[in-house]
């Protein structure tokens, strides 16, 4: 889990982020529920429905689809370190979720932030000297987001939901182009695109 959400995410996503705006990586990422579901099952042997798998790749179909019009049919660099991304996170929530099901959902995430921490502190130590930090109120905001919210508060619930409902069916309830494209706006000035039509209903729970 800690190699998935907490080391591999955030390194492919930032690689990813040189390349592509946070809008569109947003939307390779909103095929993350139909990877997890399918990580989720070759690790757990559980089998949903066909319902469930129809209305799972319907969702991923369009995100994907939705992806390559973005990128006029071509693949970028940036696609390929989303889709790593993609893979890597989807097996850190699968296995979060199993974990859940013994231990309590903040120790999961707790344990995970911990064993990455001793990585986090090298590599942040390392690239001070090549990227010197330029604080601005949206970068600060952006941070005390990530820390205070989205990295550890969100994750309790997450996978504390994972562990009542199943992680995969839980996992289809996780949407993300709605919510990252206001957020670029308001946090880094962008102008994103539209989201993929449907692609936040199109994940639901059978």
């Amino acid at each position: 889990m800690a190699l998935g959400c907490a080391l591999g995410f955030p390194l492919l996503t930032t690689l990813a982020l040189q390349t592509t705006s946070a809008s569109h990586s947003a939307v390779v990422v909103g095929a993350l529920p139909m990877a997890t579901a399918v990580i989720s099952t070759l690790r757990t042997g559980n089998r949903p429905s066909r319902a469930f798998w129809c209305a799972a790749a319907t969702a991923g179909a369009v995100v994907v689809g939705f992806a390559l019009l973005q990128s006029n049919g071509v693949p970028g660099i940036g696609d390929l370190y989303l889709v790593a991304a993609l893979v890597v996170c989807a097996a850190g929530y699968a296995e979060g979720g199993r974990l859940s099901s013994r231990i309590p959902g903040w120790q999961v995430i707790a344990w995970g932030v911990l064993l990455a921490a001793p990585v986090n502190l090298v590599v942040t130590i390392a690239a001070l000297p090549m990227e010197p930090v330029h604080l601005s109120a949206r970068g600060v905001a952006g941070l005390l987001y990530i820390a205070a919210v989205s990295q550890f508060p969100g994750f309790v619930v997450w996978y504390r939901g994972m562990a009542l409902m199943g992680v995969t069916r839980a996992s289809q309830l996780r949407s993300t182009p709605w919510k990252a494209h206001p957020r670029e706006d308001l946090l880094q000035g962008g102008r994103s695109g539209p989201t993929p039509p449907g692609s936040d209903g199109a994940p639901v729970e059978w």
